[in-house]
């Protein structure tokens, strides 16, 4: 596995400017953004689409099925993803704050 900062271990960090390093970054920003709830929908969404590339690049390939292929966490992801981006951020995320505050309160 690559290391995005390099960090744990020994490894030399990834190239931010290729593609494991965009999507390291893509995971890595959308992941927190979805977690804390700062535009979840948008960033769940663009997260759905780099895991689907991932599962397509890395996985896809190599069998038909996602248990042999070893792949099944990138799509659990994907569409763990998506269905955040279609439900969009609950009551206690900072999108819910600022939806209560411009509601009043409610």
């Amino acid at each position: 596995t690559q290391k995005l900062f390099g960090w744990p271990g020994d490894r030399a960090p990834v190239s931010l400017a290729s593609l494991a390093g965009l999507a390291g970054m893509i995971e890595t920003m959308g992941g927190t953004m979805v977690a804390i709830g700062f535009w979840a929908a948008p960033a769940a969404f663009i997260a759905s689409g780099t895991m689907a590339v991932a599962y397509v690049l890395r996985h896809a390939g190599q069998d038909l099925f996602p248990i042999l292929n070893r792949g099944e966490l990138a799509l659990v992801y994907c569409f763990a993803f998506l269905l955040i981006a279609a439900t969009g951020s609950g009551r206690f995320s900072v999108d819910g704050c600022w939806r209560a505050r411009r509601s009043g309160g409610r």
